[in-house]
């Protein structure tokens, strides 16, 4: 790449790191910006994959504070994440790039219209859990939904965050803030061990993965401040409109 287009792809990656700290969907807007510039679809997703890590690290390591309470949670949901993350990745090698191209916009769809529902499920949570005596919090549900978001962000990773908040925010009983704070660190596990295995797959571009790596993790740095003051309500409604704009997208790109 060119200087010019190296910038191209290094502002990008700012964007999509602080819009993954925010959100979710980052990837929305790199990815794309990366086919622009000619570089292969494997190629692209793979190299956008790995350059985005730093900017899940920087917005989680920017929450650190809303994670505070939630080890219980991240040992059990962050190995099945690792797990999936893997799986996906080894999917993504394996099999024809015009398959995920088929189920994005029906994932991220589909993930909208849970977090849109989100309120009324997390009040049922709610007294569901008021009645156990131990107080215990049930995690077979969002580790199996984890598990498969896992396999989806290895393989591709397009709304991987709006799909973790969805099935986060379905079952547990917390601020949304706490929430999307772990939802950050879930989606790093799975990033990172994806981008594990497409370090000896040959499809990375390195010096367009390092300039968008120093970018994603400003970003994600700064998204990750920027999420911790913004109002619950009002950081529900950013996740539910890049939600709405990315299963618009990608179903025009798929479908029209």
């Amino acid at each position: 790449m060119s200087p010019g287009e190296l910038a191209i792809a290094g502002l990008a990656a700012l964007g999509a790191g602080l819009i993954n700290a925010l959100a979710g969907g980052g990837t929305l807007l790199s990815f794309p910006v990366l086919l622009a510039l000619g570089v292969p679809p494997v190629t692209a997703n793979v190299t956008n994959t790995v350059a985005l890590v730093p900017g899940y690290l920087g917005g989680t390591y920017a929450q650190r504070g809303d994670l505070m309470g939630q080890g219980r949670r991240m040992r059990v949901l962050l190995p099945a994440a690792a797990l999936g993350g893997i799986i996906g990745a080894g999917l993504l090698l394996v099999t024809p790039e015009s398959a995920f191209k088929v189920l994005v916009p029906f994932l991220i769809l589909g993930a909208v219209v849970l977090l849109a529902l989100g309120d009324t499920i997390k009040t049922r949570v709610a007294a569901r859990i008021s009645h156990l005596h131990d107080g215990t919090e049930r995690l077979g549900g969002p580790l199996i939904g984890v598990f498969l978001a896992a396999i989806y962000g290895g393989y591709f990773g397009g709304g991987l965050g709006i799909i973790v908040l969805a099935v986060l925010g379905m079952v547990l009983v917390d601020t949304l803030t706490r929430i999307n704070a772990l939802k950050q660190c879930t989606s790093l596990v799975i990033n990172a061990f994806a981008a594990i295995i497409f370090l000896f797959s040959g499809h990375v571009l390195w010096m367009t993965a390092g300039v968008m790596l120093i970018c994603a993790l400003l970003g994600g740095f700064l998204g990750g401040h920027v999420a911790t003051r913004v109002p619950a309500r009002v950081l529900q409604r950013v996740v539910l409109v890049i939600g709405v704009v990315v299963a618009v997208v990608y179903s025009v790109r798929t479908f029209g």
